[in-house]
């Protein structure tokens, strides 16, 4: 099985091509819209601010080539920040566009917790993964175990405007955060599967075989 990871200059990639290539796939990185168009699945990894990682897709030309993909039913796995470009929109820095895959918006996780006390931002450790609709069956979190938990680290989290697009929830806070989300072939992980040892590696794997 091939996936193509996009390659946008704000990720690190070696880690996700390494976790990919351990659950049997064949890796290359991407930077061009006509490879992204030829491109059989695809993963877009990021870390850092979404305006940055919006402006890199538009600097290689790939937000159109991306949409269409996702438009043809191509998996396509958003990772972290990659995850929220897929919303329509991040009020992180100013208000910025983003991919509009998955209808929704991204806003920092308050800083407060639903007590009143303060709550340390960044979100980063190991949180469990709850299923937003009873069951992950069907999905690439189809193997993830009870209780099963993933490492995250993000200051920003994403909303779908749609309850049905809510895959995994992860308590925080007293809150639910939106730890991934689905939606025709599109998928996003605010987690880091990559860095998530054998549920992660779980979930990539099934994401890769759809």
């Amino acid at each position: 099985m091939k996936v193509s990871i996009i390659d946008y200059g704000l990720s690190n990639l070696l880690s996700v091509r390494r976790a990919a290539e351990y659950c049997g796939a064949q890796v290359e990185f991407v930077q061009t819209p006509e490879a992204v168009l030829a491109a059989p699945r695809l993963i877009l990894p990021g870390v850092g601010a979404f305006e940055d990682g919006m402006n890199g897709l538009a600097a290689l030309g790939l937000i159109e080539p991306i949409r269409q993909k996702a438009a043809e039913g191509t998996p396509l796995l958003g990772i972290c920040l990659g995850m929220q470009m897929l919303f329509d929109e991040s009020d992180e820095f100013g208000r910025h566009q983003g991919l509009g895959l998955i209808p929704g918006r991204v806003e920092r996780i308050p800083a407060v917790d639903t007590s009143g006390a303060p709550q340390r931002v960044p979100n980063i450790g190991w949180r469990t993964l709850v299923p937003a609709h009873g069951s992950f069956a069907g999905t690439a979190l189809q193997n993830v175990p009870a209780g099963g938990e993933c490492y995250f680290v993000h200051s920003y989290e994403a909303k779908p405007q749609n309850e049905a697009d809510r895959l995994a929830d992860s308590p925080y806070g007293g809150r639910s955060i939106c730890a991934a989300a689905l939606r025709g072939s599109v998928m996003g992980t605010q987690f880091h599967p990559e860095k998530s040892g054998p549920v992660g590696l779980s979930i990539l794997k099934a994401f890769l075989e759809l």
